[in-house]
């Protein structure tokens, strides 16, 4: 039921004045300060003890002066002449800080003309789990965003490349030179030999080192994903969008150093994309017409052959042209044999704080022998697991040959052990088991055999397939993600 608002009472006008001026008394007597100024943000009146507080005896001598000549930091100008308040601020004074409130007057046309204050608490303990709440989150975020700066952060230096061979060191005089470049960079090599490692350096060595350095594998990213993995989206730009949008790892990375591993797996219709935004350094988020700036160097890597890509139409020739100003090859450890024990006792310290801090794990002369002599085909990320694997099953901390044979070439199912020939064949007390017949070989466990079937599997697979990482892994069912991890830890080379 509708009031019949033409039947008001005729007391109507002094109930609403009355209940305006109780609201304004209720203010003035329960705050700690009350203060009016009129459109012109001059004081008009201010009761007695706020006017005490800053200096005035008797509150007629604020009468007519600027808001600010009485209250120093006071905003009633601000809002005087926005016309909007303010309703919770916190004011600085030359005591302890006030918890304010500011209104702004209206006449009936709905002009301002003047502003009203009132100070609600000289002191803040009313408020304390509002700040103590606001206090953490603060802290939290500060926190988080140092946490994210961090990891946006070179993690390795020209220092991490270990190695003094002609091979290492010209590598690092080229990614050194690089660093001193703007120009994109494009790092080729077979998986292990330490591209991402040589990114982390370009840009730790470069003018944007304290801008963000942010990594795609392109690899591990559904291709229905990349674009806005890259570019970013606004808010229900597709079915499943985050509300509050997605930011790109372009938008990210402004300021600073891109790196895309993988690049030869990008899609060819994303490639394009890529390329104007190299050309033009700015781009629309999905579904957004925001144009966004990129000031973004890129660093791109791949152990694919990308010239044979661009060659066979799978990867854009213009995009390559683009990305091939700065090459550097990643050599395979095998070129670098030299280098390989100064990578095993790198690798050694690194290992040894983790797995028995405190202990020093040293390579007899036959196990350094025997580390040289192994062609790596997973380069250094096969060392790395074979030291692992000897540090963690290792009785002493002298490794020797012996103990190193069992794993060396392990990691890489199907292909043969390397034999230990310098050392005496064990006696069959030390290596065979009851009842085995001597020169008969060992019976492989289930887990290598079905990983020597598996390595072969997907080396076939690839050989089928060309190479083709992406082909093989919509052939045989396999995400690409996947296929990549399991290339790397068997090794097999595409």
């Amino acid at each position: 039921m509708m009031n019949d608002w033409a039947g008001l009472p005729a007391t109507y006008d002094d109930v609403l004045r009355r209940a305006m001026d109780s609201l304004f008394r209720t203010f003035e007597n329960f705050s700690e300060g009350t203060f009016i100024v009129d459109a012109d943000a001059r004081v008009v009146w201010i009761n007695k003890r706020y006017a005490a507080r800053f200096g005035f005896s008797d509150p007629q001598q604020a009468i007519g002066r600027d808001c600010e000549a009485v209250i120093p930091n006071s905003l009633m100008r601000e809002v005087v002449i926005t016309g909007k308040p303010i309703l919770l601020d916190i004011m600085e004074t030359d005591r302890e800080p006030l918890v304010v409130t500011r209104l702004p007057l209206k006449d009936d046309a709905g002009a301002t003309v003047g502003a009203v204050g009132f100070a609600l608490f000289d002191e803040l303990k009313a408020l304390t789990p509002l700040f103590s709440h606001y206090s953490r989150v603060q802290e939290e975020l500060i926190a988080t965003r140092k946490s994210l700066a961090q990891a946006r952060r070179a993690r390795y230096t020209f220092g991490s490349f270990v190695g003094t061979s002609a091979t290492c060191l010209e590598v690092k005089r080229q990614a050194r030179r690089a660093a001193q470049l703007e120009s994109p960079v494009l790092l080729l090599g077979e998986t292990g030999t330490g591209k991402e490692l040589l990114a982390h350096a370009i840009h730790g060595g470069s003018a944007r080192a304290n801008q963000p350095l942010v990594t795609v594998n392109v690899a591990a990213i559904p291709e229905t994903l990349l674009e806005v993995e890259f570019f970013g989206a606004a808010p229900g730009a597709y079915t499943g969008a985050d509300r509050k949008g997605r930011v790109g790892k372009f938008e990210l990375a402004n300021g600073g150093t891109l790196f895309l591993d993988e690049i030869g797996d990008m899609p060819l219709a994303l490639q394009g994309k890529l390329l104007r935004v190299l050309q033009d350094k700015e781009f629309e988020p999905l579904g957004s017409n925001r144009i966004v700036r990129a000031d973004v160097r890129i660093i791109a890597a791949t152990s694919a052959d990308l010239p044979a890509l661009a060659s066979a139409g799978r990867f854009r020739a213009d995009l390559f042209y683009r990305l091939n100003v700065l090459t550097i090859h990643a050599p395979p450890l095998r070129e670098r044999s030299s280098d390989i024990e100064a990578l095993a006792y790198a690798i050694l310290e690194d290992l040894s704080t983790q797995a028995r801090g405190g202990s020093h794990f040293e390579l007899q002369d036959d196990a350094l022998r025997l580390l040289c002599s192994y062609a790596w085909p997973g380069n250094v990320r096969e060392l790395r697991n074979t030291l692992e694997r000897a540090v963690m099953l290792s009785d002493s901390e002298r490794i020797d040959a012996r103990t190193l044979a069992p794993f060396i070439g392990s990691a890489q199912p199907g292909g043969q052990r390397l034999q230990v020939t310098e050392v005496a064949a064990p006696t069959q007390t030390q290596s065979q088991a009851p009842g085995l017949t001597a020169g008969m070989p060992e019976p492989a466990s289930w887990s290598d055999a079905m990983a020597a079937f598996e390595k072969r599997f997907l080396s076939d697979a690839l050989r089928a397939n060309g190479g083709r990482v992406i082909d093989t892994a919509s052939q045989i069912g396999m995400g690409r993600a996947t296929l990549y991890k399991k290339i790397a830890a068997y090794g097999i080379e595409v």
